[in-house]
């Protein structure tokens, strides 16, 4: 598989030092020329100095033939305009980029790009569940939409513990699809019974996920 990654930054460095590791072909396009010289030392010919928003360096760096292209600069106006040209210009068939805020994942999303990543986002979402005593742990998003697999720890004090999934008023746009209890996985009926020590898998619209987590939150006693 062969991967362009655009920005040279550290999540760029490492992207494509694990990358490279895995025995992928790897080409990491940075157009800082002290940041490539710096970088390119310690990985050698797989960096490349070159702007990754101008069709003259992708055309050079070979977008035409990439699998994947990543852009991962501190840009979101630059990762936007490579991922586009990506694969307007060169057919590629996947892009993936990073999205410094979290206000734009929508508008990536909406021109095309494939997946996002904003670690914003998620710092942000651990925070909300350490804040909110929820136990809703994001496991993956899937392809194409905005529907997030998520993992739910259920305690003794959480209010869904020993009531049957029939009575839990999920989100309209959420879904469970297993219960695991005791190592062993179960595929719940509207019967089954929710028990602390139980983890519940479920999918739900990434933007209703706090409501969620609100349903399954511990209820904070007097005293405690």
């Amino acid at each position: 598989m062969y991967v362009i990654i655009v920005g040279a930054g550290n999540v760029g460095y490492y992207l494509a030092k694990t990358l490279a590791a895995a025995h992928h072909e790897v080409l990491l396009l940075e157009k800082d020329r002290p940041r490539y010289r710096t970088v390119s030392e310690e990985l050698g010919e797989i960096v490349m100095q070159g702007d990754g928003c101008e069709v003259a360096q992708q055309q050079d760096a070979g977008f035409a033939r990439a699998d994947v292209v990543v852009a991962v600069t501190g840009s979101d106006d630059d990762n936007l305009v490579v991922c586009q040209m990506a694969k307007m210009e060169h057919r590629v068939p996947r892009t993936i980029s990073r999205v410094n805020d979290p206000r734009n994942e929508v508008l990536f999303k909406e021109l095309g790009i494939d997946a996002t990543v904003s670690s914003t986002k998620i710092i942000y979402n651990l925070i909300e569940q350490e804040v909110g005593g929820g136990e809703v742990i994001p496991l993956a998003a899937l392809q194409g939409g905005n529907i997030e697999i998520v993992e739910i720890e259920i305690s003794n004090r959480s209010p869904v513990a020993d009531r049957p999934v029939a009575d839990l008023a999920l989100p309209k746009d959420a879904l469970i699809v297993c219960v695991i209890r005791d190592t062993r996985a179960v595929l719940p009926s509207p019967e089954t019974v929710v028990r602390a020590g139980d983890s519940v898998i479920a999918l739900v619209n990434a933007e209703l996920e706090h409501e969620l987590r609100d349903l399954f939150a511990e209820t904070v006693r007097s005293g405690s």
